[in-house]
């Protein structure tokens, strides 16, 4: 678990992590350099399970997984930013999974949520086959890092995180891992990605540049339009209207006209919703009230809005960030 100067966010991604249920499990915290209280709090988490790692510098995302999976003694290796809050039960079905199937690593499905763990967005993942076949093109395991486990072994043979990479270090090496063999799949909201206005994912620039480095490294093409859509909403995030319309004209224009207003219908729907405290209802109304998909997340992650509540407070005083 990479950290930097995110100490109340990441009290609450530790306490799902140590939630895990029917797995045993070790946690390595990767501590970049942290200038705020991030050390001295660790200290006073009564968890014999917990050790960290501290940079004496700011060494990247990648330099930092590579460094905590080299520190690991478990057989599998599961990867966690800072920010990010698993279900209870997300290794224990993950790994069932990947025994199930003969599987070397193994990904679930997810869910966004912004302040108060109200969800803005989820709908289940692709399939196995059908993500392997998207992984050259585009980033189809949800969630960034947080998501896959991977079979030691396995994450040695295609390799550490490339340290070149900053924002699409992930993707990267998931297409290394599908490389190698196919993986399982959990078909289930396990995982709560979290957006605000810090997330890495916001710097359009890098994930351009990762993106065409991706595509030397491979020898792939990109989707572009795909990923056009997702740098429109990254902007629209940072206040960037302009920067957002010139997005979503470029993704229309390579072929993503009907995906981009389905896009902009969305965040306009979404717009008119943030007022409210209902963890489940922004994302629901936008594929039905009933819809199982986001009752199931909103049901566990109910035992976190409450302490997330503080923790946005916090983070708004600290630093004004937030969706």
């Amino acid at each position: 678990m990479p950290t930097r100067n995110r100490r109340r966010l990441l009290a609450l991604t530790l306490r799902s992590v140590l939630a895990q249920a029917g797995v045993d499990f070790e946690v390595i915290v990767v501590d970049e350099a942290s200038t705020d209280d991030t050390v001295e709090w660790l200290t006073t988490v009564a968890d014999e399970r917990i050790r960290v790692v501290r940079h004496a510098t700011p060494q990247g995302v990648a330099t930092a997984r590579n460094h905590g999976a080299a520190q690991a003694h478990a057989e599998w290796l599961a990867f966690v930013d800072d920010d990010d809050l698993w279900a209870p039960d997300k290794l224990r079905e993950q790994l069932q999974a990947a025994e199930a199937c003969g599987a070397d690593w193994v990904y679930t499905g997810s869910v966004n949520i912004a302040e108060r763990c109200r969800i803005v967005y989820g709908r289940p993942p692709l399939a196995a086959d059908e993500l392997m076949r998207a992984l050259p093109h585009y980033n189809a395991v949800p969630g960034g890092g947080s998501n896959v486990v991977v079979r030691r072994t396995v994450w040695e043979a295609a390799g550490p995180f490339d340290t070149r990479l900053r924002n699409t270090e992930d993707w990267e090496m998931w297409i290394r891992l599908a490389k190698l063999g196919p993986p399982a799949c959990v078909p289930r909201p396990l995982l709560a990605y979290r957006v605000h206005g810090s997330n890495s994912s916001l710097d359009v620039a890098e994930i351009v540049r990762g993106t065409r480095l991706i595509e030397q490294i491979h020898h792939t093409h990109a989707d572009w339009g795909n990923l056009h859509r997702y740098m429109a909403e990254s902007c629209l995030r940072k206040g960037q209207r302009g920067a957002a319309v010139r997005q979503f004209a470029a993704a229309a224009m390579r072929g993503q006209l009907r995906e981009t207003a389905s896009d902009i219908g969305i965040i306009l729907r979404r717009k008119m919703r943030r007022l409210t405290d209902s963890p489940e209802v922004s994302a629901a109304a936008d594929r039905g009230p009933a819809d199982p998909w986001i009752a199931e997340a909103a049901a566990w992650l109910a035992h976190f809005s409450e302490c997330d509540d503080v923790v946005h407070h916090a983070v708004l005083e600290t630093d004004g960030s937030g969706i």
